[in-house]
Parts: C-alpha cells; structure tokens; sequence
C-alpha cells in the first residue's frame, strides 16, 4: 500500500520532471503570435473550469434530504431481502426508529469561537462531544442486537452480509486490488 508520504514524493518527482520538460518548449523561439492564440487559451480555460462548476457544494437541507431518501431506499431493500415475518415487523420498526440518525444539520463549532477557548476547554468540548457520539453509537448498537435477536439464521446471514460495508463503495481495494479486500474479477475472454 502506497503511503501518503510516498505519493507527496512521488507527485513531486513526476511534477519536476513536467516542470523540466516543459522548461525545453519553452526555449524555442515562438511564432507569431495569431489572434485565435488567446480565445483557444481562454476557451481551453473555460472546459477546465466547466466540470468544478458542476460540483458546487450542496446545500445541508438538500444534503439532509438527499441522506433520508438514501437511507430509506437501503432499508426498504433490506426489508424485502429479510423477507420479514409480520411477527418482526413491530421490532424492524423499533429497530429502523432507534437507528434514525439525528434530525438537521449537525452542530457546527465556530472556528473563531474555537480558537478563543484554552486548550482545556477544548478538549472539554471534544470530550463532549465525543461522549455524545458514544451514546449515540451505544443506542443504535444495542437497537441492531434486539433486532438481530429476532431474526431467524438465514436472516442473519442476509443481515450480516446487507450491513458489511466495511468502508463503503469507496473502501480500501485490499491487498489483492479487489472491491472490499476480494480478489479482482477473472478476466473475460
């Protein structure tokens, strides 16, 4: 596995090496400059910027949105593929509500507010709140046991293998480059 040190280097040397190459062209003596010279640059600089335009920030009330419709899509797919009793569906309610994450936007600390308090207070705050994440993670950890409890072996099975995200669709590719730690797909012939 490549280091976050070794790619810093690695990014370094092969930037030196185009800022040389580069430094080459750019001793030639240039031709007369043409008038379509600076609208290509600026049109070159416009497709550049074009797809950072598309990816503006979104708002956190759309983001809040867009995380519930997710979420309810996920568990309605876990749902179907538990293949509920209607026995468990009273604890598949209590389990979804339990793991509800917390309505609105998080709160967020103020980073001029932040720097103005001594380092003990910082680390009471982050005491705090990390206390608070705990029991949160606490609740949503003893709702998943109450519910995995009612669920028949090959449930948990399905279960086991739906909630194993291990670091989700943009996890760590394993030793063997394969999705999750798997081994890569055999090539098709």
């Amino acid at each position: 596995m490549i280091s976050l040190r070794q790619r810093i280097v690695w990014a370094s040397l092969l930037g030196s090496a185009a800022l040389a190459s580069s430094g080459a062209f750019a001793q030639a003596p240039a031709a007369a400059p043409s008038a379509a010279a600076p609208t290509a640059a600026v049109a070159q600089a416009d497709n550049a910027a074009a797809p950072k335009a598309q990816h503006k920030r979104m708002d956190p009330a759309q983001r809040m949105e867009r995380m519930k419709e997710h979420r309810a899509k996920r568990l309605a797919a876990l749902k179907e593929k538990l293949k509920l009793t209607s026995a468990q569906e009273g604890a598949w309610s209590t389990f979804t509500s339990a793991t509800q994450p917390p309505g609105g936007p998080r709160p967020h600390m103020d980073r001029a507010e932040f720097a103005k308090l001594t380092t003990p207070e910082r680390l009471e705050r982050m005491q705090a709140r990390q206390a608070e994440r705990s029991a949160m993670f606490a609740k949503r950890a003893e709702a998943t046991k109450t519910f995995y409890a009612t669920l028949s072996p090959d449930q948990q099975k399905t279960f086991d293998a739906e909630t194993a995200h291990f670091g989700g669709p943009r996890g760590h590719r394993g030793h063997d480059g394969g999705h999750r730690g798997a081994p890569p797909a055999p090539a098709k012939s």
